[in-house]
């Protein structure tokens, strides 16, 4: 296995100015994450809106975010509903410098296990990058990742990493990390979610947070706990960030944008067909970010 250390990675949006890429935004929130200690950057995914990005744009925006990253590792989410599109995205990403790839499930299809491994492992191979399998059925017509098939690829192709959760489902991620060490393989399991008490104490190493556009402090201090394993010492912020998590679960992308604008870090409105958020939810956004006393001690603005 082609060994890629996932740690406290940073899903950062895609800023728009009447429905089309502010690239000068972009680049200030890339660097504005590196300065906030993401120890990665994933580009772009669902939080960046990637399924309303032409593969150009997504292109483009892996370019910029590799040119202004620095030291800090880029990772492309490479998903697509076509295993060919996907493989094109994958081999871009190895051009443009991206050192891992992230890959859901295809979308809108429900493919049986057998072509979800064969999925997979193309864009792998495509790619010749470590990749990290998405698993998050309630975005994916309930299509998961099971066990069998992640350690089936971990088998077929030397760059499966590893594992992303947004399922929370204990018991699963518990199984698959408990096998892929039963087989000797040092295949990560990452949450996809900021409830990292539980995540860490199941085996997850890793964390893919939305949630650090918000409040990137308060997600380093949680991660930074739970890799001491000071559980008790994080339960202050694990509060916090569970509750911004099940805040923008509720409202979604265009939701988190307006958290980031309430911050000082203006986004724009999401692309179409997502809501456009003003007046009352944007009141009621402030009014429940107002209950976050940790938001506080964050930085304002880029």
């Amino acid at each position: 296995m082609t060994h890629f250390h996932f740690g406290l990675v940073h899903a950062p949006l895609t800023p728009f100015v009447d429905g089309k890429l502010d690239l000068a935004t972009f680049e200030k929130s890339i660097r504005f994450h590196v300065a906030a200690g993401a120890e990665g950057l994933a580009i772009q995914t669902h939080t960046g809106e990637s399924v309303s990005l032409p593969v150009d744009e997504r292109k483009k925006l892996l370019e910029i975010a590799v040119s202004q990253a620095g030291a800090v590792p880029v990772i492309a989410n490479v998903s697509e509903a076509g295993t060919g599109i996907a493989c094109d995205l994958a081999r871009h990403a190895k051009r443009a410098g991206a050192k891992a790839m992230i890959a859901c499930v295809p979308y809108y299809w429900t493919p049986p296990e057998s072509m979800l491994i064969e999925h997979f492992a193309a864009i792998a191979d495509a790619g010749e990058r470590p990749l990290f399998l998405y698993n998050s059925p309630h975005e994916m017509n309930n299509v998961k990742i099971k066990t069998p098939v992640a350690m089936a690829l971990v088998a077929k192709s030397k760059f499966i990493a590893g594992l992303i959760d947004v399922s929370m489902d204990w018991q699963f991620m518990i199984e698959v990390i408990a096998e892929a060490k039963r087989i000797g393989s040092d295949f990560q399991l990452i949450s996809g979610t900021e409830y990292m008490v539980s995540a860490h104490a199941t085996g997850a190493t890793g964390l893919l947070s939305p949630v650090a556009n918000i409040a990137p402090a308060l997600i380093r201090r949680l991660y930074d706990l739970c890799a001491q394993e000071k559980y008790r010492e994080a339960h202050d912020a694990q509060v916090d960030a569970a509750f911004l998590y099940r805040l923008f679960d509720e409202h979604g992308v265009a939701g988190l944008k307006v958290g980031s604008k309430l911050m000082a870090r203006d986004c724009g409105q999401a692309r179409a067909p997502l809501p456009v958020m003003d007046g009352e939810i944007v009141d009621d956004i402030a009014r429940e970010m107002n209950k976050v006393a940790s938001l506080t001690q964050e930085k304002r603005g880029w």
